[in-house]
Order: structure tokens, then sequence, then C-alpha cells
């Protein structure tokens, strides 16, 4: 009985790790410009990886495996947004600006709050 609770658990976790990498990559090819797809390849790092990896160590029990596993899934925690940071600010430097649907530059520049009522 015990047994089968840790199937069913390992493999919730894994289909929830493929779906969120599915989604990422759909996410990869539908997004417009490289700040979108950088947060759609980020989702896939944390959440789907994260997930497939946690499904692996239930299934995988107490061991060697496990602590392996769990090494992984540590790096890829650390490791996934150190690099989409990196991979952003190396964008920014080349000059590719983000595509925005509106005009932010007055709230960047702190003219926000002008012209309201307190």
């Amino acid at each position: 009985m015990m047994q089968l609770a840790l199937d069913m658990l390992s493999w919730a976790l894994i289909l929830a790790g493929s779906f969120f990498t599915v989604v990422g990559a759909i996410g990869l090819v539908r997004m417009p410009d490289v700040y979108t797809r950088m947060h759609a390849a980020s989702v896939t790092d944390t959440l789907g990886a994260g997930f497939l990896l946690a499904g692996l160590m239930v299934q995988a029990g107490l061991g060697l495996v496990t602590l392996k596993l769990l090494f992984i899934l540590v790096l890829f925690f650390f490791m996934g947004p150190v690099a989409t940071h990196a991979l952003a600010q190396a964008a920014l430097h080349a000059g590719v600006r983000p595509q925005l649907s509106e005009d932010r530059r007055e709230r960047l520049e702190g003219r926000e709050g002008e012209g309201r009522q307190p």
C-alpha cells in the first residue's frame, strides 16, 4: 500500500514536471522577444526540472541516487536564475530592447505619481 502511494506521488510529480517543461517549450516558440523567451526558459529550468527531479527522488527511495539527484536539483535552483540574469544583462548591454505594449518611460523616470489626487 505504501509503495502504491509513493508511486502515485512520484508519477504526479513527474507529470507536473513534464507539463511545465512542455509549457516552457511552447513559450520559447511563441514569445515575441528575447526577454520573454528567457522567462519561459527559466520556468522550464526551475519548475519543470524541479518537479521531474523531485519525482525521480521519490521513485529512487533513500540512497546515494537520491543524494545525487538532490545535488543536481540544488544546482538547477541556484544556477538557472543566475544564467538567466546574465543573459538578460548581456542582451541589454548589446542594445536589445524589450518589446513593450505601452510606453513606460514616464513611470521609469519617476513621474508616475504626478497629477494624482491624494
